[in-house]
């Protein structure tokens, strides 16, 4: 059986140890879903932005140039 909306599997950057002003994302919805839920880990049960994963790798890659 499988369950058909499972529940995020929330994580941090190994990067973010910057006091607390960080995001937490959930990639194991990207394939089943088509989503990338992304939260505030200040308020884990305040409100999640959901993006395409699409989205999220393009994110991913502007930072990451950004910051070379």
């Amino acid at each position: 059986m499988t369950d058909a909306s499972p529940t995020p599997h929330w994580f941090k950057s190994s990067y973010s140890n910057n006091g607390g002003n960080c995001i937490e994302i959930a990639t194991n919805l990207a394939d089943t879903h088509r989503a990338i839920p992304i939260r505030d880990s200040k308020n884990p049960r305040g409100p999640v932005i959901t993006v395409p994963p699409n989205a999220w790798n393009a994110f991913i890659t502007f930072a990451a140039e950004r910051d070379a």
